[in-house]
């Protein structure tokens, strides 16, 4: 079908229509760089307003082009009013309907905090997004930047997390924000499209088994675990740069979409600290608002320590992701691949936090702390024959999974070759899932 124009005759540097979009009807708004560079006047902000009340009432995925140097300052505080109005817009759309930015080129003060509302972010690079620019910078800091070092593509993948994606122009990005909606439904009413698919949800992994090094102390990559579980080795990784220590990633198993949350061995040793903790709260929320299936690998030794982690806020960002999975609703499939240690253990979607099964593979280890940690606090004054000695016993008794699950803390051991088919034939028990929740007009969020 033809795209359908809103609000075509309005004045400004922004249009909108309702166009199929890889198959699928999305409200599409653009913000035009060539008029005064994107100056947003209300006019202009009225009618990002009117696509995203547009999206969230008929039900279409909101997609937007920004490329936008804020509010226009001749107008004056008008242009301050329409953005505010546009702002609550989209807020109103967040966990209704899904809601990806592309920027291709400015998003300066109020927009840019538009990419911290928006479900996905895919930044060209070309593109730029600061809330206080290089000049103001220099004013009050003294500190004499540029725009690419300040709020570039690249320090928003590795710095910032505001970018999901990253991609080379506008037709890449634009390219890779259908590829996210791809996993995601129209609105959070629908289930997640199923793909269609000739790996078998039976197929066997003894390759994801055999990543694992024996030294429990060895480093993996486990976005190779994760290929070998998902339907043709496929994945997508959402913000890869950003908190390297926990991937996110979307993928299929069946045919059935799912969210991948996993410790990364390669980083920081897979231990949780506050960028990762947000990282993965963020999209286990996500998951949850439009009903994708998560499955969250374990393999941590437990928080990152330190003065500075504790003073800048683990408590309160770690709790972002206790939060996310407490009040998650959606299937949720845990693997205990190796180690799961201490807080983290409780963190990563534990059988105490609800998930609907917990699995461990057979050398999986379970405790508040490794043998080594244990044996330097409890053995502080024993000679090394003796510490070794505890440490092995402390492996053999409390260490292996099968301990855990004669309590009920672990569903199954299971072999890593079968894996996939025990999460396949989990996703296909579990997909009339619901939960009741109790009435209550807002939560609160820890930030």
């Amino acid at each position: 079908m033809p795209p359908v124009a809103l609000r075509s005759q309005v004045p400004g540097s922004v249009r909108s229509d309702v166009r199929e979009f890889n198959d699928r009807l999305v409200v599409w708004v653009e913000v035009d760089a060539t008029d005064r560079k994107g100056a947003l006047t209300s006019e202009s902000s009225s009618i990002i307003e009117h696509a995203a009340v547009t999206a969230r009432t008929k039900g279409f995925p909101l997609v937007g082009v920004l490329r936008s140097s804020g509010a226009d300052i001749v107008e004056g505080f008008g242009a301050l009013h329409g953005w505010g109005r546009a702002a609550k817009a989209l807020t109103e759309c967040s966990g209704v309907v899904p809601t990806v930015l592309v920027v291709d080129g400015p998003a300066v003060s109020g927009p840019a905090l538009l990419l911290g509302i928006a479900d996905h972010v895919v930044l060209t690079d070309a593109a730029y997004a600061f809330v206080s620019g290089p000049t103001m910078v220099a004013e009050f800091t003294g500190v004499v930047i540029d725009n690419d070092e300040l709020g570039g593509a690249a320090s928003h993948s590795r710095y910032s997390g505001a970018a999901t994606l990253v991609a080379p122009d506008l037709d890449a990005a634009i390219e890779m924000a259908g590829a996210i909606l791809a996993y995601f439904p129209q609105h959070n009413d629908e289930e997640p499209p199923r793909w269609p698919t000739d790996d078998d949800i039976s197929r066997q992994t003894p390759e994801a088994g055999a990543l694992i090094p024996a030294s429990s102390t060895g480093s993996y990559d486990v976005r190779s675990v994760i290929r070998a579980l998902a339907d043709d080795g496929d994945m997508l990784e959402l913000r890869p740069r950003w908190a390297a220590n926990v991937v996110t990633a979307l993928t299929t198993i069946g045919g059935m979409p799912v969210g991948v949350v996993a410790n990364q061995p390669l980083a920081l040793a897979g231990t949780l600290d506050i960028p990762a903790s947000q990282k993965a709260a963020r999209f286990v929320a996500t998951c949850d608002a439009f009903n994708l299936p998560i499955i969250t690998l374990v393999d941590t030794p437990g928080f990152y320590p330190g003065k500075d982690l504790e003073w800048r806020g683990m408590i309160r960002h770690g709790a972002q992701l206790v939060f996310a999975y407490g009040r998650a609703t959606v299937p949720r499939i845990c693997v205990i691949l190796r180690k799961s240690y201490g807080g983290a253990y409780i963190v990563m979607d534990s059988k105490e936090m609800g998930n609907d099964l917990c699995l461990a593979w057979p050398w999986a280890e379970l405790a508040v702390m490794g043998a080594g940690q244990a044996a330097a606090i409890l053995q502080r004054r024993a000679t090394p024959e003796q510490r070794a000695a505890f440490e092995a016993d402390y492996t053999q008794r409390l260490l292996n999974p099968y301990i855990a699950a004669e309590r009920g803390y672990v569903d199954a051991v299971v072999d890593p070759a079968e894996t996939r088919q025990i999460i396949g034939e989990a996703l296909l028990m579990l997909i009339d899932k619901r939960e009741r929740l109790a009435p209550r007009p807002h939560d609160n969020t820890p930030l």
